[in-house]
């Protein structure tokens, strides 16, 4: 049956437009702060498996193109999938250009990740121990340290799985103690000069938890469905420290990473 609705999602990628899965804003705490989230579901009554999808640095575009594409084929393969809203929550715009900043990824951003696992395991037609973690740029770098084998949740049922899109690796490979408690999933470009491929390479090397796909000539945000390759400036961090990166999609890299990510989801 599985194995059915990801042949399913995957049709979804051939065609021009996806239809929008039912938005509910819902709200729950994350510590002392009340995050505000964005929740679809798939058709059914489920209990549905869950994925807890992690913004990038930009922040949540529940209108972007990428988001729309991503919800409508993880409810395809049958996923409930809710953005936290890590940024917008907390009266925050863009954080792309900011350093340093005050939501950081190692520290805030795995709180909300925890938050967001304990809602969804506290409502029915929710899989509880089928929720994963999905995250891009910042998101990604969250999970790297979110999985890592100190940060596990307190109480209820840990995350399941875990893909990390474009992370930035350097922090936890500075540190020298990464390892991850359960499975992830690492996707990145090999010409990323934004949150570079070779640290979540070492990263990698050696944990059985891990793997990593490296997609040559591809840059940051290949996944995005329409994006042109674009170069931007005044960013808080790139590779060379210029603030001067790319990004826009690969179709090649998309199609691949999107059946990777499904086909480990569905494990």
């Amino acid at each position: 049956m599985r194995n059915s609705l990801i042949a399913a999602a995957l049709l979804l990628l051939s065609t021009a437009a996806h239809a929008q899965a039912p938005l509910q804003w819902v709200n729950f705490p994350s510590g002392s702060q009340s995050l505000r989230g964005a929740l679809y579901l798939p058709p059914g009554a489920g209990p549905h498996p869950a994925v807890i999808a992690l913004h990038g640095c930009g922040g949540l575009a529940v209108r972007g193109a990428r988001v729309r594409d991503w919800v409508a084929t993880l409810n395809g393969a049958g996923f409930a999938v809710l953005f936290p809203d890590s940024f917008g929550s907390r009266g925050l715009k863009s954080q792309c250009n900011v350093r340093p900043r005050t939501v950081r990824a190692t520290r805030e951003r795995i709180g909300d990740a925890q938050a967001a696992l304990a809602f969804l395991q506290s409502r029915a037609g929710i899989k509880a121990n089928a929720i994963s973690l999905l995250g891009w740029s910042n998101g990604g770098s969250t999970i790297i340290s979110s999985v890592k084998n100190h940060r596990r949740p307190s109480g209820g049922t840990d995350f399941a799985r875990a893909v990390a899109f474009y992370p930035g690796c350097q922090f936890e490979q500075k540190r020298g103690d990464w390892s991850s408690r359960i499975p992830v999933l690492i996707l990145t470009g090999g010409a990323d000069d934004w949150t570079p491929a070779a640290p979540c390479v070492d990263l990698a090397k050696g944990h059985g938890n891990a793997s990593i796909q490296v997609y040559p000539g591809a840059y940051r945000n290949f996944d995005d469905p329409n994006r042109p390759v674009t170069v931007r400036t005044g960013t808080a961090y790139s590779a060379d420290g210029s603030g001067r990166v790319h990004q826009g999609a690969d179709p090649a890299a998309r199609k691949d990473s999107i059946a990777r990510t499904l086909q480990f989801l569905a494990r």
